[in-house]
């Protein structure tokens, strides 16, 4: 190892450009050639000890697009999104709340009729399934509503 490590560190910082991969590179190739000390025929050594430490990085280098880090926002920007992030999440929530207040100040019967289409997201058809009264009635009903709130909204901000 004394004999060789100048050898193969400086081989592996000149395929890999970065000086902590040539040293984890440097170690993984010594152990690699303790491994294989007695597969080694004896002659010219330093050859042998360079082509393993040639193949070790040539490995690394291949497999380094694979352990690519993202520095870009580029890259966060192009995957999927999975779900609201928690900023979306919790303004969601306070519009939410900020409907039902809203939908409590409204007078009846536009004050059920609003909370149960904005903020219990139900369907014209159960709203009038649950309060008896014909679609018609509850669609004018909302249409009213939603003016209602739409004014009240710009004046609470």
């Amino acid at each position: 190892m004394d004999r060789y490590s100048n050898l193969v560190y400086s081989i592996c910082y000149k395929i890999t450009n970065n000086c902590f991969d040539a040293q984890d590179l440097t170690q993984e190739t010594f152990l690699s050639v303790y491994k294989n000390l007695p597969s080694f025929d004896g002659e010219n050594e330093r050859a042998w000890i360079s082509k393993i430490a040639t193949n070790k990085c040539l490995d690394y280098t291949k497999s380094a697009g694979k352990r690519i880090l993202p520095t870009d926002d580029e890259y966060f920007k192009g995957i999927e999104s999975r779900g609201p992030t928690p900023e979306d999440a919790l303004l969601e929530k306070d519009d939410k709340e900020r409907i039902l207040r809203l939908c409590q100040t409204l007078k009846p019967p536009y004050d059920e009729i609003a909370t149960s289409y904005f903020y219990n997201e139900m369907t014209v058809a159960e709203i009038a399934t649950n309060s008896g009264k014909k679609i018609k009635t509850i669609q004018t009903q909302i249409y009213r509503a939603k003016n209602l709130l739409k004014s009240k909204w710009g004046k609470e901000i």
